[in-house]
């Protein structure tokens, strides 16, 4: 049985640990695969009147076919602004304005960039394992002091530990289940 104290770290640690499983899902989304979608634009900020706003704020996106995305903005004095954004995104997108919505056709990905945005979804999802890996520690540590401050038994430390240990595995291992996803998502032709 393990100790209230310690639970609730174990149980701030998995939260933690979901977070860093979230931002990895979030920002894959980002990644372009093979077809077009919506949330390929939603990282984009634009310069709005000195202030940046995210894209989806100032029109609608949408995808009316797999190689094209459509922006519509809502004010017609912003269209250059998001066109300027959107080349400026570095997502290798070449939006044409045609005074009332802005296309965006989607070119093939070449297998040279393919292998960038393969090996961008690789950083991305180590970023995610080192920020589970960086709770674990932090738990781990919490845990030990805990253990001394409170004079709980050592089992319940090594319990809380395994503990610990099993959320960390899972959550790594969901980050590896999406990069796999991701992986062949990007290298599908």
């Amino acid at each position: 049985m393990i100790p209230e104290e310690l639970q609730l770290i174990i149980d701030t640690a998995e939260e933690s640990m979901k977070e860093a499983v979230s931002f990895c899902k979030k920002e894959f989304s980002h990644i372009r695969a093979g077809k077009a979608t919506t949330s390929l634009l939603d990282g984009i900020k634009v310069n709005y009147y000195g202030s940046q706003t995210p894209l989806n704020q100032l029109a609608s996106v949408s995808a009316p076919e797999a190689r094209l995305l459509v922006v519509q903005p809502f004010d017609k004095s912003t269209m250059e602004d998001i066109e300027k954004a959107i080349m400026a995104s570095g997502l290798g997108l070449n939006p044409n304005n045609d005074g009332h919505i802005i296309r965006i056709p989607l070119p093939l990905l070449s297998e040279e960039r393919r292998k960038e945005l393969v090996k961008h979804a690789k950083e991305v999802a180590e970023k995610a394992r080192i920020s589970i890996r960086n709770t674990r520690r932090e738990a781990n540590d919490e845990i030990k002091s805990t253990v001394q401050e409170e004079s709980l038994p050592e089992d319940s430390r090594f319990e809380s530990e395994d503990a610990i240990q099993a959320h960390t595995d899972k959550h790594i291992k969901n980050v590896d289940e999406l990069l796999e996803v991701k992986e062949s998502e990007i290298m599908t032709v």
